[in-house]
């Protein structure tokens, strides 16, 4: 399929995009709060377990698929002729933004793997603080996208 057989998908295609980012957004949002929260109870506890479950459900069940989702699809995007002026500088700070947010996603994955194995080696008030860094990332990806401030 030739890139200009995207042109007729774009609608589609950036609707699905935003609906893979909004379910993506919604597990980066809550999977450091579930972060908080397990940081508080027992190691080994039912309530340990339980929120090991409900974190390994979220991270695999949604998040994984959805940034998949968002990653392919927001190709899809950036391919469509005509969709990005790659003389403009706004789509940088968009991509930064979406990196930050693939990183901050490796980085809740590899959490989950050491909440799983008991080992805690970050404190609820580390988790607390991350728990913002997707607001800010959200923030500038949509500046970037909506304003295009340069």
């Amino acid at each position: 399929m030739s890139v200009e057989a995207l042109a007729p998908l774009y609608p589609w295609t950036k609707a699905l995009h935003l609906l893979a980012v909004f379910a993506w957004m919604a597990g980066l949002f809550y999977l450091p709060r579930l972060y908080v929260y397990h940081s508080g109870v027992a190691p080994g506890s039912a309530t340990s377990e339980l929120f090991k479950t409900m974190e390994r459900r979220l991270l695999r069940g949604i998040m994984n698929p959805a940034m998949a989702a968002a990653w392919i699809l927001g190709l899809a995007l950036v391919l469509t002729p005509g969709v990005v002026d790659w003389r403009a500088g706004w789509w940088h700070g968009k991509m930064a933004g979406f990196l930050g947010m693939t990183w901050f996603h490796m980085h809740l994955a590899a959490a989950r793997r050491g909440f799983a194995a008991e080992a805690r080696p970050r404190s609820e008030r580390y988790w607390r603080a991350m728990n913002e860094l997707p607001t800010v990332l959200l923030i500038l990806i949509v500046v970037m996208v909506i304003v295009k401030p340069f």
